[in-house]
């Protein structure tokens, strides 16, 4: 294959670039700069400074030619602050580049797409009775990029989305989004226990990510949304794995119910609002959603995408230990880039 990404220096389209690689697949990338400094990015891979954003479609068509295979990882999630409406941010990042990519795609004849979404959307898609959809501008955003690109799925042009949960692992020189939580917890730090959501999540590290991306290029026909987990784990197991990473294990965790948490929204709903900041995931209903213990079948990624194992517990320590430096010790890291 030869593939066309849109964030290929990036945490994720960086993992998955190097094992397209090796598995003697070509790349060529949009990126914008800065690169993170120290960061392993596959020296074969042909890296062009551009913002898609601003590129005009006879651009895009020339820089996308000879390609066959177009992968999309990059994007925002809701963890990026953005003013009311945010809807209009995500639209912007994750949806609006489709919009123009995907068509001019088809039109050169690609095989097939790979998209990297949120586990948001199967949760929306499987529990209607929550009106994610309507409460969560985020999780509206991810759900419309879902449909939007398998739209385009026929049977010459494949579309794959990767339903994406929480994501752990480093890269040199990069911020990890698990700052806020480090944030959060070290506001319970004088209490004898931390107070936290009785639920769970489905996880992955980085690399079987880049695993993900390159097996739904290789395999996906039609169009297709992949669940994608390789690891369940409730909160309070995660957390035991975090606090030991910040040299304070093991740490009793009291589990709170939906209204207690949402008791405790008050402040940073008045936050946002001072700051003139709109939450993409409201903050009375994420409680709702901490609540859940959202896991999916390991199954996609291990038997139908051809993931391997890797040491989940390492890779959550590694990205809370680097989190803990940017919060305690100021060390300055490249952010979250809409490229």
């Amino acid at each position: 294959m030869k593939v066309f990404m849109i964030g290929g220096t990036g945490l994720l389209g960086c993992e998955a670039a190097r094992i397209f690689i090796e598995r003697g697949h070509s790349v060529k990338t949009l990126a914008l700069p800065p690169l993170p400094e120290g960061a392993p990015i596959p020296k074969e891979m042909e890296i062009i400074f551009q913002d898609v954003n601003k590129a005009t479609d006879d651009e895009l068509k020339e820089l996308m030619k000879g390609c066959d295979t177009f992968v999309f990882a990059a994007g925002v999630d809701e963890r990026a602050e953005f003013p009311y409406p945010v809807y209009d941010y995500y639209y912007k990042y994750n949806i609006a580049p489709l919009e123009r990519l995907l068509p001019i795609a088809k039109e050169l004849g690609y095989k097939n797409a790979t998209i990297l979404n949120s586990y948001f959307t199967y949760l929306a898609k499987l529990r209607p009775d929550m009106k994610l959809y309507e409460k969560h501008p985020y999780i509206r955003s991810r759900v419309d990029q879902e449909n939007f690109a398998l739209s385009f799925a026929d049977d010459n042009f494949a579309v794959a989305s990767l339903q994406l949960p929480y994501i752990f692992g480093t890269q040199p020189g990069r911020r990890p989004v698990w700052v806020i939580l480090i944030e959060q917890l070290k506001r319970m730090d004088s209490l004898p226990f931390t107070l936290y959501p009785k639920g769970g999540t489905a996880m992955l590290t980085v690399r079987q990510v880049g695993e993900c991306i390159v097996g739904a290029a290789e395999k996906t026909k039609g169009g297709r949304a992949w669940p994608i987990s390789c690891y369940n784990m409730k909160w309070e197991d995660f957390l035991q794995i975090v606090y030991k990473a910040r040299g304070m294990g093991p740490r009793k965790i009291v589990g709170v119910p939906p209204w207690m948490m949402a008791m405790g929204m008050v402040g940073p709903d008045k936050d946002y609002k001072s700051r003139g900041v709109e939450s993409g995931i409201n903050v009375y209903g994420l409680p709702a959603i901490m609540d859940i213990c959202l896991y999916m079948d390991t199954d996609y990624c291990y038997k139908d995408l051809g993931v391997t194992e890797d040491d989940i517990e390492g890779a959550i320590y590694d990205s809370i230990k680097v989190s803990v430096d940017v919060v305690e010790k100021g060390v300055e890291l490249l952010g979250m880039k809409g490229e």
